[in-house]
C-alpha cells in the first residue's frame, strides 16, 4: 500500500522531538520539505497527562504522528526503576494513540523496541517470534509496556479503522543520545567512557559484562529514513523490524570505539554486571523486501557521532 505523505501541507507531530530518535525524525521531515511541525517540550506538555495531550491535539490537529516519546534507559536504569518504566510508557503511548484517533490523525507510527522479543527467541529475530516466550528479566517492565503499545495499534486498526503502524528498531545510536554514566544504553555508555579516558589520560576502561553478547546497531538517521519509508509504503497491524542485519559482540564494539577515539589502553570486562540477552539481531527481510536499505556503516556512524558528543562533567 502506498500512502504518499503531504510533507509540504501536512502537519507532522513528532512526540519526543528532542530525544535522539525524535530529533532524527524531525530532521528527516524538514529535509523532505515539511514546514508545519508543531512541537512541545516535556516541560510544556506532559504526555502522561491525558487531558493535556487531548488539548494539544485539539489545538494543533496534526495529520501525521510519530510516537518516539518514551522513558528509555540501559540495563541499570531498567533494573533500578521498573515501575517508572512500565507506568510512564503505558501512559504516554495510551494518551497519544487515543488522541490521534479522536482527532482524526491520518497516520501514526509507533516505535517499539527489539527488547520486546523473548530472551531466548531463535536468531535472527522474526516478527512472528513475538510473545512466544519469557522476556529478558532486566527490562521486562519496559518491554511489557511496548508490547501493550503494539497491541493498542492492532486494536485501534480493528475497532476504528485507524491507519496506525508499529515498527521495531534494533539498538540505536547517534547525535542526541543519552550519555548518562548509569542510565545510558551500551553504545552511548562506551562512547562516553572511552572519550573521557582519552581526555583524562587513563590507561584502562571498564566494560560492563563479559563482552560476549552480540548486538546490532543502527544510526538514528537510518532509522528515521526507514520510518518515513514505511509511513508511505506500509499499512498493516503486523509490526516491522528495522535493522541492519549486521551484528557485533560488545567486546568488538568496545575495540571499535577504542580505535575511533584513539584510546590505547587496556579493556577490563566486569562480569559482575549482567549481560542481558545473549544475542539479539533482527531479521529485517520484510522491510528490505519493500525496497529500503540502510546507508550508514558502523564506522561512518561512530565517527559522525563522536563529532557530535557533548561535553561531559
Amino acid at each position: 500500500m502506498t500512502n504518499k505523505i503531504d510533507y509540504l501541507n501536512g502537519r507532522h507531530y513528532v512526540a519526543g522531538h528532542r530525544g535522539m530518535v525524535g530529533a532524527a525524525l524531525h530532521r528527516a521531515l524538514i529535509n523532505r520539505g515539511a514546514t508545519q511541525l508543531p512541537t512541545r517540550t516535556s516541560a510544556e506538555l506532559d504526555l502522561r497527562d491525558a487531558a493535556a495531550v487531548r488539548m494539544f491535539f485539539e489545538t494543533e490537529r496534526p495529520d501525521y504522528v510519530y510516537l518516539a516519546a518514551a522513558k528509555v534507559g540501559g540495563i541499570w536504569a531498567n533494573m533500578s526503576y521498573p515501575a517508572s518504566f512500565i507506568y510512564d510508557n503505558l501512559q504516554i503511548q495510551s494518551n497519544v494513540i487515543e488522541a490521534a484517533r479522536e482527532f482524526g490523525v491520518r497516520k501514526l507510527l509507533f516505535l517499539g523496541s527489539s527488547c520486546i522479543y523473548p530472551k531466548l527467541a531463535p536468531q535472527p529475530l522474526k516478527e512472528e517470534y513475538l510473545m512466544t516466550g519469557p522476556l529478558e528479566p532486566s527490562n521486562e517492565p519496559y518491554a511489557m509496556a511496548k508490547l501493550a503499545g503494539m497491541s493498542l495499534i492492532r486494536a485501534y486498526r480493528k475497532q476504528y479503522g485507524c491507519d496506525f503502524i508499529s515498527v521495531l528498531p534494533c539498538n540505536l545510536y547517534g547525535p542526541g543520545d543519552n550519555y548518562h554514566p548509569q542510565q545510558s544504553h551500551v553504545m552511548a555508555a562506551l562512547l562516553r567512557k572511552f572519550t573521557e579516558a582519552v581526555q583524562q589520560g587513563r590507561t584502562e576502561v571498564e566494560v560492563w559484562g563479559s563482552g560476549s553478547p552480540l548486538r546490532e546497531f543502527m544510526h538514528c538517521d537510518d532509522l528515521a529514513s526507514a520510518c518515513l519509508f514505511l509511513m508511505e509504503n506500509y499499512s498493516s497491524e503486523d509490526p516491522v523490524n528495522i535493522g541492519t542485519g549486521t551484528e557485533i559482540s560488545i567486546k568488538d564494539l568496545a575495540l571499535s570505539i577504542a580505535q575511533a577515539t584513539g584510546f590505547k589502553g587496556n579493556l577490563k570486562f566486569n562480569p559482575d554486571y549482567p549481560d542481558g540477552t545473549p544475542r539479539k539481531v533482527m531479521d529485517s527481510s520484510k522491510l528490505l523486501s519493500y525496497g529500503w536499505a540502510p546507508s550508514i556503516s558502523l564506522t561512518k556512524g561512530l565517527n559522525s557521532t563522536l563529532i557530535s558528543l557533548p561535553g561531559f562533567d
